[in-house]
């Protein structure tokens, strides 16, 4: 659940607003979203014979949050959407005052659980349990919550505002399943432990599963294990060895996420991270732009974990009713870890590629310094983009200040069109012909005492003429080799309003909302562009023209 977000705007909460054509522009094409209103976290994702179950946070009435339910859509490939009724919403004095976010578990006998957190008359956030009606319906239409919820309040001390967002259970065993939920304790995080035999009694753990000072509410929290070798996924509730932990929280008083890579042991249910696994907002993210309250969850059909992220918009409250809707998930990608065990790497699930159409392709293009290339014969302002560059030379890349810990910041400071030695070089989407407005997408290199530094950056700080938006650089480091290596890949998927991109084959990922006002349509183009001294060579580039799913009734 994202507390943050949690501002009523009551004359705004059901407003009936009508359609502005002008800005059904920077609805997207092919991300998730319902046709109209608020939209946040993506909650219980799930495989159940052969479908696939997302549900979200959604209000019903309006483009602002409020009036909270459980909407429910189901597809059979992760990118065409039906919509049905919301599963769950208000109803019950455990959650007559808000169904907030959790997960969903597939209990033994082949029976989806939800577990979500409630909000109770006392304003309490308690955590509930609901099942199928009916497990004959292929779509799971109908939630059944039994009167014995709440399963699990906050007792004994517990911050009852502070207490939210079951992750998906897992099986120990000793014959228990355990659960966390995400809890603070001061600025202490917590991810609070809870075991159960029946799935209906749960006992707190004496301990947390895992605590870290100074880090704040931890929302959203996910925990999962992953192969140390290939690129399969594996089920939650598997132990043994070959195998490694992911925690994810999100963090309430920064609005990002960062994750953990260690071990669990199952004997005393603590996780440790891995000591190169910062364990703190400097740490790993799956996402270094505009992604929150994400989840996984194992897709059995393809033996795959698949992670889903909320992406918020960027302009403000006003220009979301006036659209008459606000967030999109993100792409489903693939998870899984890196061959060097340092990092999680991920990739948009391979069914996106069914919806490509025309392409353009070039290869062995030089780009100088100071070089723009447009790519052109499609609609770029819903596309994908793939490009492998290669480096002439590391001879002129700048020296790396080691006080440069902050990679979001340095991207503000060496924007794309501040001049570098190698770099930047990239992508420019969403850019208007005479290059007014351009949302950037680039990597620049260092030269570092003893080796080199790959920084990658979304810099859309003229995305837009328009005045007044929010237009936050958002930059990360990239896990390469880049000498041994000697080239680098690029993915973005464009999409209207939002620009998602995978650098280093997935290494580090990076998603911007932006609303241009110029590049709308038709009339955005895209250019590879090299801002740098040496030049790069476009090895490959494939770029596709996006089809439009079905979405949900859109």
């Amino acid at each position: 659940m994202v507390d943050g977000t949690h501002v009523v705007y009551h004359e705004l909460m059901s407003t009936s607003v009508p359609s502005i054509v002008v800005d059904n522009q920077y609805r997207t094409g092919y991300h998730f979203q319902p046709p109209k209103n608020w939209i946040n976290d993506p909650n219980g994702p799930m495989y159940y014979n052969g479908v696939y179950h997302l549900f979200y946070q959604y209000n019903p009435k309006g483009a602002v949050w409020g009036n909270i339910v459980w909407a429910h859509s189901v597809s059979k490939d992760l990118i065409n959407w039906i919509p049905l009724e919301p599963a769950i919403y208000p109803s019950k004095p455990f959650d007559i005052n808000g169904c907030w976010s959790g997960s969903a578990t597939i209990l033994p006998g082949n029976k989806p659980a939800i577990l979500y957190t409630g909000i109770d008359p006392q304003n309490r956030q308690v955590q509930n349990v609901a099942y199928p009606k009916n497990l004959s319906d292929p779509y799971l239409r109908e939630w059944v919550k039994p009167d014995y919820n709440p399963i699990i309040e906050p007792t004994n001390g517990l911050n009852a505002s502070s207490f939210r967002d079951p992750t998906t259970a897992w099986y120990g065993l000793d014959g228990r399943w355990r659960i966390v939920i995400g809890s603070k304790r001061k600025h202490r995080g917590m991810a609070i432990l809870y075991r159960s035999k029946d799935f209906v009694h749960w006992v707190r753990a004496k301990h947390p599963l895992h605590s870290a000072n100074g880090t704040g509410m931890w929302e959203c929290p996910d925990f999962y294990p992953v192969a140390m070798g290939g690129e399969l996924g594996v089920d939650t509730s598997e132990y043994g060895s070959g195998l490694k932990y992911v925690l994810k929280n999100s963090l309430d008083i920064t609005r990002y996420e960062y994750y953990t890579l260690g071990t669990y042991n199952r004997n005393v249910d603590k996780y440790i991270p891995d000591g190169a696994s910062a364990d703190n907002r400097s740490g790993l993210r799956y996402d270094y732009g505009n992604f929150y309250a994400s989840k996984t969850f194992y897709d059995q059909g393809k033996k795959r974990r698949i992670l889903w992220g909320w992406s918020n918009e960027s302009d403000s409250t006003r220009d979301d009713v006036s659209k008459g809707w606000a967030g999109i998930q993100t792409i489903p990608r693939k998870v899984w870890l890196d061959s060097n065990g340092r990092q999680l790497l991920q990739w948009p699930v391979e069914e996106l590629e069914s919806i490509r159409g025309k392409q353009v392709y070039m290869m062995n293009k030089k780009v100088k310094g100071g070089d723009f290339v447009e790519v052109s014969g499609i609609m770029t302002a819903q596309s994908d983009v793939e490009v492998t560059f290669e480096l002439s030379s590391l001879a002129k890349a700048e020296p790396f200040d080691p006080t440069w810990t902050d990679p979001q910041k340095l991207c503000a400071q060496k924007g794309a069109d501040v001049k570098g030695g190698v770099g930047p070089f990239g992508l420019l989407t969403l850019a208007s012909a005479r290059r007014e407005e351009q949302t950037a997408v680039f990597f620049r290199i260092f030269k570092a005492s003893d080796n080199y530094v790959t920084l990658m950056c979304h810099d859309p700080s003229r995305s837009s003429v328009r005045p007044g938006l929010y237009k936050p650089t958002y930059g990360g480091w990239v896990d390469v080799e880049i000498k041994k290596k000697g080239k680098i890949s690029l993915r973005s998927l464009i999409d209207h309003s939002v620009v998602e991109s995978f650098g280093a084959e997935g290494k580090t990922c990076m998603t911007s909302r932006v609303y241009p006002s110029i590049a709308v349509g038709d009339a955005a183009h895209l250019f590879v562009f090299n801002n740098g001294a040496e030049d790069v060579k476009i090895t490959e580039m494939k770029a596709w023209e996006m089809k439009k799913p079905l979405m949900n009734g859109d």
